[in-house]
């Protein structure tokens, strides 16, 4: 059981590591990778109940993704011109768990190597949704005022596959990401 402790404290490591790509596009402090993988779970239990295919298995592949930036950390798309990531995050990956319970263990193994080959419609809705959040993250600070994160959104309408993550990319592009309150403020009854 302490192993399986250090590897949740391990996995908070993920709540300090910024995604560096947004650098790049002048934001100072980026959402971290914990940041973007909570929502990304969260749409991708939506997405894959849309497309009718196994929840828990997305929300398995977008953790077990994402887990080896604790230890590699996060890589922006301008780094990853230069260095293969890959196999540094399936190794960090195979470090992180091997000393968890042999069926835990291989299924995080197999569910990694799953997203990264894209052969199934789990994986493929997966790797939407990690483009797709990012999508929304890009416009989120669009709209708070970083004009260089438009090329992120540009970017991302190139890559989806799923008719769900298509059609909200539509809609992220004519939103308005600060917008999602109105009409919900409860104003007092005048006397």
């Amino acid at each position: 059981m302490k192993d399986i402790l250090n590897l949740i404290y391990e996995f908070g490591q993920l709540k300090r590591t910024k995604r560096s790509g947004w650098w790049d596009a002048g934001i100072k402090d980026p959402e971290s990778v914990a940041e973007h993988t909570a929502r990304a779970c969260f749409l991708g239990y939506i997405i894959a109940k849309l497309e009718n295919v196994n929840s828990e298995k997305v929300l398995l592949m977008i953790l077990s993704h994402d887990f080896p930036e604790a230890r590699v950390n996060d890589q922006g798309k301008v780094a990853v011109r230069y260095i293969d990531i890959k196999p540094g995050e399936r190794d960090a990956l195979k470090d992180q768990v091997k000393k968890l319970p042999k069926n835990i263990r291989n299924e995080l193994l197999a569910l990694h190597q799953e997203f990264e080959e894209r052969k199934t419609k789990e994986a493929i809705v997966a790797k939407d949704v990690d483009y797709l959040e990012c999508a929304i993250q890009a416009k989120e600070y669009l709209d708070i005022g970083y004009k260089k994160a438009e090329n992120w959104i540009d970017n991302v309408g190139k890559y989806l596959k799923t008719k769900s993550a298509k059609k909200i990319f539509k809609l992220i592009k004519k939103s308005d990401s600060l917008g999602w309150w109105k009409g919900l403020k409860k104003l007092p009854k005048r006397r």
